[in-house]
């Protein structure tokens, strides 16, 4: 027997906006920097034991070329009140803080919004369709709506949407909304890592406290990632060889290219560049304190004989 599609499939749901008010729907990717998602976790810790979501804006910047991704750099937070009724949203306080936001970061433009739950509803497509208004919102840009539900021992959950309206009316269409998933990741800049591994480290940590490593601790560190790395690496190119994996042809392609990037250096001169390294950040640390030693041992030098000339006289 044919079992039945029993799902809903929209492509690119267009409402009953007037001609040239459609905000623009085309796929898009999203990018998540992790301080906005860590300031939407703090929110949702913070709201009051009654309040079911809160919810705030995104702030972020587009690509230049075609629009098509969207990078999430921040995220402040927005008071709102919700029933079962209706819902209110500080829209003044929205707006004087997106001002705000704007002269501090002139590069970051308002990209959409978030709430700490992973519920879509009536009330979520009415504040959709506020933030992807033309004047006040992201138009005729699409604006992402990021869910971001937490809960105690499980997985945060990240979901990011876009939207068009729908409706048989203008009326009907202000409250209504289709949700579109669009594929997004949580990407970190190298300047972002050691804040992350910070916080990797807190959370195996009894009191949820950790110090910050020194250089030579870091750079320790990484190099046991990357061992760690290579043997995991080695073991299953190892098992794949005694067929005891499952070869992966994408994975291998992955490798290939990873070790075809490789400078092919001999291992003596990489001793000897290291070396080097070593010398010259030994000789420039010794200049250094040569320096430093030498101004103060200057001007201990110029402050003692006034002294002492004033002591001769009396």
């Amino acid at each position: 027997m044919v079992e039945i599609d029993s799902s809903l499939h929209l492509a690119r749901p267009l409402g009953p906006a007037s001609v040239g008010l459609q905000a623009n729907t085309t796929p898009l990717t999203v990018q998540i920097q992790p301080q906005a998602l860590f300031s939407i976790l703090d929110h949702s810790s913070r709201r009051p034991p009654d309040q079911h979501r809160v919810i705030g804006t995104l702030l972020g910047t587009r690509s230049d070329a075609d629009d098509s991704s969207i990078t999430i750099h921040s995220s402040f937070a927005v008071g709102h009140t919700e029933t079962t009724d209706q819902v209110e949203v500080d829209m003044e306080y929205q707006k004087a803080m997106l001002q705000l936001h704007m002269r501090a970061n002139p590069k970051e433009v308002l990209v959409g919004w978030y709430a700490t739950s992973s519920e879509l509803n009536t009330f979520s497509a009415l504040i959709q369709n506020h933030y992807s208004s033309q004047g006040e919102g992201t138009y005729p840009f699409p604006a992402v709506h990021l869910t971001v539900e937490s809960k105690p021992g499980k997985d945060v959950e990240v979901r990011a949407y876009i939207s068009s309206a729908v409706g048989v009316t203008p009326e009907r269409a202000a409250d209504s909304a289709a949700f579109v998933p669009v594929p997004y990741s949580i990407n970190y800049s190298e300047a972002d890592r050691s804040g992350v591994e910070s916080l990797e480290g807190a959370k195996e940590a009894e009191s949820r406290t950790t110090g910050i490593m020194t250089d030579i601790e870091s750079l320790e560190k990484s190099l046991e990632d990357t061992l760690g790395m290579l043997d995991r690496v080695s073991k299953y190119v190892e098992g794949v060889i005694e067929e005891e994996e499952e070869p992966s042809t994408a994975l291998g392609q992955f490798l290939l290219n990873t070790l075809a990037l490789a400078p092919k250096v001999d291992p003596s001169d990489i001793e000897k560049d290291f070396n080097n390294h070593i010398q010259d950040v030994l000789t420039v640390s010794y200049l250094a304190n040569m320096t430093c030693y030498g101004a103060v041992d200057d001007g201990w030098r110029r402050g003692w004989q006034p002294a002492r000339r004033r002591q001769e006289a009396e």
